[in-house]
């Protein structure tokens, strides 16, 4: 069995932002030369996500809506982590859009259902974060 192991790295110039990463998990597929087995995408920030959805802009304002109504950004107050920081809320809507995705590969592709895209959603932006992505197989 073979292993693969890389980081990407995202800043955003935003503090919310979900980009689309599918293309630069299929670019890590092909460095790999893995044919059958699995790829774990995940986050290594605990203000950040990767979740599988469409990718379609009327969706990713309704996340932004939907995030925002379920835990607001402001007031700061609101929170009694945002003693020490001020980002409580990109920690709860973490935990909501969750941490990785796994996707299995077959013949050399990610092995996707219907309209399915990778996305690295951050909360608490404008600063340097990275994506673990691994891979293992045959």
């Amino acid at each position: 069995m073979k292993s693969y192991r890389k980081e990407l790295w995202f800043t955003t110039a935003s503090r919310r932002e979900l980009i689309n990463i599918t293309a630069k998990i299929r670019e890590c597929l092909q460095e790999s030369k893995i044919r059958e087995g699995l790829c774990l995408v995940n986050a290594m920030h605990i203000t950040a996500s990767v979740f599988i959805n469409d990718d379609e802009s009327g969706l990713h304002d309704d996340f932004e809506k939907w995030l925002e109504k379920l835990a607001p950004e402001k007031p700061y107050s609101q929170y009694r982590h945002n003693g020490f920081e001020d980002n409580a809320d990109a920690h709860l809507k973490r935990t909501v859009m969750g941490r990785e995705v796994v996707i299995a590969v077959t013949s050399g592709e990610l092995d996707f259902g219907p309209w399915e895209q990778i996305f690295y959603g951050e909360f608490d932006g404008k600063r340097a974060k990275r994506v673990l992505v691994k891979i293992i197989g045959d």
